[in-house]
């Protein structure tokens, strides 16, 4: 990833809110043979200290629950269109379109699992996160012998990555007036997205 200094994200802090607010990663490998594959799935996050750990599962026939070696998982923050129109320097300036966006990218080697005890422990867990979200109920009964069937459908994983880059980008590189400007703007817009924008960025000016 193209990680300019004024973008480089280190806190930790930061990828605990990133995970919370969106658990949909995409995971990345490459085989053997050079091809690359990239998988998008729910995952669960946890954090001691500065160990991370990530745990979720595919579907056996996803040719990634073979994969063994390294693999790039990113996470995926807010993202938002910038106006040059909205800077009061834009004139002098000369001041160009971009976007302001958070993203992280984590590298590592994942470990396998397809035990039957292991699968289970971690559908009930994401099961139960992502049902509190929604508001309801659904629970895996692993003495029911329908529910423990479907986890011969799956492989496990356990991820503790070796290395994590983090781009905020979020207009650091502006003047505070149009950082403000900015702030704005998006906090304006009906795009969920853009409003967290703005959210990460006024929070770095206080």
């Amino acid at each position: 990833m193209y990680l300019p200094r004024a973008f480089a994200e280190a806190e930790l802090a930061q990828l605990d809110a990133l995970i919370a607010a969106d658990s949909f990663v995409t995971l990345i490998t490459t085989d053997a043979q050079g091809e690359t594959h990239a998988s998008h799935l729910p995952v669960l996050y946890r954090r001691d200290g500065d160990a991370v750990l990530i745990e979720g599962h595919w579907a056996k026939p996803n040719p990634q629950a073979r994969h063994e070696g390294d693999v790039l998982m990113i996470l995926h923050g807010p993202h938002a269109y910038v106006s040059p129109g909205w800077y009061p320097d834009k004139e002098e300036a000369a001041r160009v379109p971009t976007w302001n966006y958070a993203v992280a990218h984590l590298r590592g080697t994942l470990q396998r699992y397809d035990d039957e005890a292991g699968l289970a422990d971690l559908v009930s867990r994401l099961s139960r996160r992502f049902e509190a979200l929604v508001g309801s109920d659904w629970e895996f009964e692993p003495e029911r012998d329908d529910h423990r069937s479907q986890l011969r459908g799956i492989v496990g994983f356990r991820f503790v990555p070796q290395r994590i880059e983090m781009k905020f980008k979020l207009s650091q590189n502006h003047p505070e007036a149009n950082r403000h400007a900015v702030i704005v703007a998006l906090s304006g817009q009906t795009d969920p997205d853009a409003r967290a924008v703005a959210g990460m960025m006024r929070s770095r000016e206080a």
